[in-house]
């Protein structure tokens, strides 16, 4: 086995590429496809500007990583079926451009157009007024941000590797601080990988806390889909044991909450709130499938490090953003205070990390989507769901 490895960016020995090109033909040759390749290029001009952009393509699946806003996907392509969404923002938003108090708290939207970005590490979820210990040692009201940081601060360490093991793999792994003094002091490593040939990548992190005192963790992935997989008659595949409407608008759509429309001018968006049931060793699966069932997305993950999960249905016109939003997290969405609460909020002690891993996997044809949604469906096949009408204040706070 060999294991080609390139680093592109490391701030503390002076390293950054403007540019990087490895294929088939210059590099390792991996069984599973001969027009694999891991490219890397720096956007320029407009909000852009700046941007660090690494695209890997495994012969079947490509996808663009930002190393720049937090180690998030971009978008990406399997086969000819485009996975992502078209956001209002266009392009890539550099992190100096976004002012993530605008709007009430609500500036991180202006740079939101990912595949998949994280929400965290500090503090996710709504808006609002959280109470902390101050340098000082006294208890002072702080405003939190939309989603707070992570998605907004550029990977110090990236490096790029090709390994020919097996069928071959390709991973891209970077290192993200989210620390200040008298502050959250958390460091986020998380690599991407794919087989060369497959149709599947995995995201694997590491959340350490490199503080001297305990401190407070919470990671939401925000995976979004929009057209052509989400469409009129789209439908969310998961395995209940309860779930909630976020609020009383939510609450109006209860019983098609697993159906989509197509897109609609003044939508407004809808949110509910998951405890999925799982196998005996905490694994559970969601999928986005299509009208027709021969196109779908599929998340594998692991209760024991993302307990809860998020629908998040905002089928509003095209032009003001078209998407879904299938959401593993350690926590539910709500200001952290609800969270802290309701016990949902991880600490972590110093020194200490936090393990997460989430398995991606396209489906392209009828009976693959039969096939996923079938072990989807047996999940919860011990468990009663339980599917309430109205938000509960377990999960919405109040």
């Amino acid at each position: 086995m060999t294991d080609h490895a390139t680093v592109l960016t490391d701030v503390s020995q002076g390293i950054w590429l403007e540019s990087f090109d490895l294929d088939a033909q210059a590099g390792p040759t991996l069984t599973g496809s001969d027009n694999w390749s891991v490219r890397k290029r720096t956007l320029r001009g407009g909000l852009s500007d700046g941007v660090d952009v690494v695209e890997v393509h495994n012969g079947r699946l490509s996808m663009s990583i930002l190393p720049t806003r937090g180690m998030g996907l971009w978008k990406g392509e399997c086969d000819g079926l485009p996975l992502g969404w078209k956001s209002p923002v266009a392009q890539p938003v550099h992190p100096s451009f976004v002012n993530q108090t605008d709007r009430g708290g609500l500036g991180w939207l202006s740079g939101f157009n990912e595949l998949l970005c994280r929400c965290g590490l500090s503090s996710n979820g709504a808006p609002g007024v959280d109470e902390i210990i101050n340098n000082e040692g006294h208890k002072v009201e702080t405003e939190l941000t939309l989603h707070g940081k992570i998605a907004n601060l550029p990977a110090h360490y990236v490096a790029a590797s090709v390994s020919d093991d097996g069928e071959g793999t390709i991973s891209v792994t970077g290192v993200v601080d989210e620390t200040m003094l008298f502050g959250p002091c958390l460091r986020l490593t998380s690599t991407f990988s794919t087989q060369a040939g497959g149709r599947s990548f995995s995201i694997v992190d590491e959340i350490e806390n490199v503080q001297g005192h305990p401190a407070e963790l919470e990671l939401l992935y925000h995976t979004n889909l929009g057209a052509p997989l989400l469409e009129e008659g789209s439908q969310l595949v998961a395995a209940i044991q309860e779930m909630a409407p976020r609020d009383d608008h939510a609450a109006g759509d209860i019983a098609t909450y697993a159906q989509y429309r197509a897109p609609t001018a003044g939508y407004v968006e809808q949110c509910y709130f998951f405890d999925l049931a799982a196998d005996a060793d905490g694994n559970t699966r969601v999928m986005l499938r299509n009208s027709n069932g021969d196109r779908g997305v599929s998340l594998k993950f692991n209760k024991r490090q993302l307990p809860w999960f998020t629908l998040w249905k905002n089928t509003q016109a095209e032009a003001d953003g078209y998407v879904t939003g299938l959401e593993p997290a350690t926590s539910l969405p709500n200001l952290k205070t609800i969270e802290r609460e309701e016990g949902r909020v991880v600490t972590l002690q110093p020194g200490a990390k936090y393990s997460t891993r989430i398995d991606f996997e396209i489906h392209l044809t009828a009976p693959e989507v039969a096939a996923a949604e079938h072990s989807i469906r047996a999940l919860g096949e011990h468990f009663r769901s339980e599917i309430h009408s109205t938000p509960q204040a377990k999960f919405s706070g109040g």
